[in-house]
């Protein structure tokens, strides 16, 4: 780099840099405005962080990928979001526990080579371990990479909620769909 390419990067950056400065300065304006605004305290939002957690909490409505009423998928184990028996979800199901699957030996190795051991008991947390058989709600994201590499369970259309949807398609569920009545 010559001296004068070195002088006109000195230059940049010291541009640069007072651009930057003269922004923060002006975000810290607009922040100081908007607190002074919203001294009043009819001005200050109602929730606090209960309500909050209270509405990320909040089930969505149970329907399923057919556009019935969901149907349970499992209370024997206990499986959903919200230990219902149901693949219910809301705001704060960040996995999306929506699928309702019918566990294999093969989706458990899987899930197990995964980092995802569903198989082997837990009791700390009341978990008896999953086997060939169970159903259980299953993360649409897991079921979408079971499907990507060929070891994707069978899925109750019936009990998969309508989020599902979100992430994976209608006919990649319908793939592995039972030919099991609803219920």
């Amino acid at each position: 780099m010559t001296l004068d390419d070195r002088s006109k990067a000195r230059n940049f950056r010291g541009a640069f840099d007072d651009g930057l400065r003269h922004k923060m300065v002006n975000e810290q304006e607009n922040r100081a405005a908007t607190t002074m605004r919203m001294a009043n305290p009819r001005d200050v939002p109602t929730l606090n962080e209960e309500s909050i957690k209270a509405r990320a909490m909040e089930k969505d409505p149970s329907f399923n990928v057919l556009g019935s009423t969901l149907a349970p998928c499992s209370t024997d184990p206990m499986t959903g979001f919200f230990r219902n028996g149901a693949c219910d979800t809301c705001a704060s199901d960040q996995g999306s526990h929506t699928v309702c699957v019918i566990m294999t030996d093969e989706f458990l190795a899987f899930s197990k080579y995964l980092g995802n051991d569903l198989s082997t008991p837990r009791p700390e947390y009341g978990f008896a371990g999953l086997k060939a058989g169970d159903s259980w709600c299953l993360c649409a994201s897991r079921l979408l990479q079971a499907h990507d590499e060929g070891c994707a369970p069978e899925v109750n259309l019936h009990a998969t909620h309508v989020r599902a949807l979100e992430i994976v398609s209608i006919d990649v569920l319908r793939a592995y769909a039972t030919q099991e009545p609803e219920g």
